[in-house]
C-alpha cells in the first residue's frame, strides 16, 4: 500500500501540469489517442524484451507526432475524426498484438485499467523521476505555454514559437502516458489528465491557482481511491478515477453556490 500510494500520488500530482493545458486547449481527445496507443507500446516491449516504460513512451511519442503531422498537412478530415480513427485503430492493433504474445492475456486487464498494487520500488523511482522531469520541463516553459495557449499570434509576435511549445507538450504527454500505464492503465490515463484540471477550473481565478488546485485534487483522488479500493475491495485504478469524478461533481456544486452568493 505504501508503494501504491507513492506511485499513485506521483502520477496524480504530475498529470495536472499537462492536464491544465489539455483543458485549456481542448486536447482531451488528443490525450486519449496517445493513451490508447500505449497498448501497442506494451506489446512492442514484450516482444523485444524491453522495459514497458520504454516501449510505451516510444509509441506514444510516435502517435503524438503522427497526429501533429497529419493536422499540419490538412488531411481533409476534421481533427475529432482523425483522432478517433487513430485512437481506436491503435487500441485495436495493440489488443491484437498482445493476443499473440504467450501469457500476455493474463495481464491484459492490468495494462487496460492499471494495477497500482503491483508496482515495485523501481516503478516508484521511475514514476517520481519522470514526475520531476515533466514538472521542470513544463515549469520552465510555463509563461511561453500560457501565451501560446491564449493567443498563438501574440506568441509569434513576442518572439515565441508556439509549434515548439506544442511539441514540448506532446513529448511531456507521451512521458506521462508511460508513467501512468501501470497505475491507471491505458483506458483511464486521460481521466487523470482531464478530471482534476476540470474540477479545479471553476474554483480558480488564475492559471497558477488552477494548477495548484488540480494537483491537490489529483493527490486526494489517488489516496482516496486507494482507501476506497481497500474498504470495498474494488479495482484500485477505477476507484482513483471515481473519487476524482466525485471531486469534479463537488467542485461544480461549490462553484454554483459561490456564484449564487455573489449575486
Amino acid at each position: 500500500m505504501i508503494r501504491a500510494a507513492l506511485a499513485g500520488v506521483g502520477v496524480a500530482v504530475t498529470a495536472p501540469w499537462l492536464g491544465v493545458f489539455v483543458v485549456w486547449r481542448r486536447m482531451a481527445y488528443f490525450g486519449d489517442a496517445t493513451a490508447h496507443a500505449a497498448l501497442l507500446g506494451v506489446a512492442l516491449s514484450l516482444m523485444l524484451h524491453l522495459p514497458v516504460y520504454v516501449g510505451v513512451a516510444g509509441i506514444a511519442v510516435i502517435m503524438a507526432l503522427v497526429v501533429a503531422a497529419l493536422e499540419d498537412g490538412r488531411s481533409g478530415l476534421g481533427t475529432d475524426s482523425l483522432l478517433g480513427v487513430l485512437s481506436h485503430g491503435a487500441l485495436a492493433i495493440g489488443l491484437i498484438a498482445v493476443s499473440f504474445l504467450p501469457g500476455a492475456r493474463l495481464n491484459l486487464e492490468a495494462f487496460l485499467f492499471g494495477d497500482i498494487l503491483a508496482v515495485s520500488w523501481s516503478d516508484v523511482a521511475v514514476i517520481w523521476a519522470g514526475a520531476i522531469v515533466i514538472a521542470v520541463l513544463v515549469g520552465s516553459r510555463w509563461q511561453a505555454l500560457l501565451t501560446a495557449t491564449v493567443n498563438p499570434d501574440l506568441a509569434w509576435s513576442s518572439g515565441l514559437n508556439p509549434d515548439r511549445d506544442r511539441r514540448i507538450l506532446t513529448l511531456a504527454l507521451a512521458l506521462l502516458v508511460a508513467l501512468a500505464i501501470k497505475v491507471v492503465g491505458a483506458l483511464l490515463i486521460t481521466a487523470l489528465l482531464v478530471i482534476p484540471a476540470a474540477a479545479a477550473r471553476p474554483l480558480s481565478r488564475s492559471p497558477e491557482a488552477m494548477l495548484g488546485a488540480a494537483i491537490a485534487i489529483g493527490a486526494f483522488s489517488a489516496l482516496g481511491g486507494l482507501v476506497l479500493s481497500y474498504r470495498i475491495d474494488s479495482p484500485a485504478g477505477p476507484s482513483v478515477v471515481a473519487v476524482s469524478v466525485a471531486c469534479f461533481a463537488l467542485s461544480r456544486v461549490v462553484a454554483g453556490f459561490l456564484s449564487i452568493r455573489r449575486v
